[in-house]
């Protein structure tokens, strides 16, 4: 089976943009939905066993940058980014990145896969029981230098590690340990994600360009024939996404957002 049957066209075309609409509405990049997707695209387009995991992880990195950027411009618009926070998430963001996709090139396929599913369960119990208010201090707006850059540093290191944006990590530790309210963490993770993800992509394309088992239309491990069908999608989509996003409740988000994870996890680790 090859890339281009009609079938795998549209089921691709219908997760992109479900990946996108969850970019814009959760900050978490559509990693959480592409990498599963591709997990079970790439096999049946006959792509080498060794390469199918690291190249579901690049190209979904690929889809993200440009997702998270229209992502962002939507919710600079609702002042739900602040780019004090942001240049310092940024910082830590890309040192992460750059660190995360060199330990995820030394990890067999198998290994990835298992600590993905784990890590998605993980954050979706935390989210679930977590009986914080998340309510915003009284001086979020003067957050300090060294939490945001950890925090941008764990993100951007998820983000290459599993080939996923880094929201998944980003939003939770900024509403449990930042204090952000949901709607500026989520605005914050998406520009977070455009960095950290452009990192990762070049670093998922220098390690790939080493592999000699390369599929048709890759280059190093991202392949841009699904990036190029994919992410016009997501990026529309995405809007839609902080759309709603600035009309649904706090409560409401973290819940959405914590049952996803936990489905994906879930099914993913059923797989192994």
């Amino acid at each position: 089976m090859d890339l281009l049957t009609p079938q795998i066209i549209f089921l691709t075309l219908s997760m992109g943009a479900f990946a996108g609409f969850l970019a814009g509405l959760l900050g978490i990049g559509g990693g959480v939905i592409l990498v599963p997707l591709f997990l079970w695209l790439f096999p049946l387009a006959g792509f080498a066993p060794e390469v199918v995991v690291h190249t579901a992880f690049g190209t979904s990195l690929a889809i993200i940058l440009p997702t998270a950027i229209s992502s962002t411009f939507g919710h600079r618009k609702r002042r739900n980014v602040d780019w004090h926070m942001v240049t310092f998430l940024a910082v830590g963001g890309v040192l992460g990145s750059l660190l995360g996709s060199s330990v995820a090139a030394l990890i067999s396929g198998a290994n990835l896969k298992l600590f993905f599913g784990l890590m998605q369960i993980i954050v979706s119990l935390k989210l679930l029981f977590y009986k914080q208010p998340y309510l915003p201090p009284a001086d979020y707006d003067s957050a300090r230098k060294s939490p945001l850059m950890l925090v941008g540093f764990i993100g951007g290191f998820f983000s290459a590690f599993f080939g996923i944006g880094g929201g998944v990590i980003a939003v939770p530790l900024m509403l449990i340990f930042l204090q952000l309210p949901i709607h500026l963490a989520v605005g914050n993770s998406s520009a977070l994600i455009v960095v950290s993800s452009f990192s990762a992509v070049i670093c998922y394309v220098w390690y790939g360009l080493q592999q000699p088992t390369l599929m048709p239309f890759s280059f190093g491990y991202v392949n841009l024939l699904v990036a190029a069908i994919v992410a016009p999608l997501t990026m529309v989509f995405a809007r839609l996404g902080v759309k709603l996003s600035s009309r649904t409740s706090q409560t409401k988000l973290v819940k959405v957002f914590a049952v996803l994870l936990l489905c994906v996890g879930v099914k993913i680790l059923l797989k192994l």
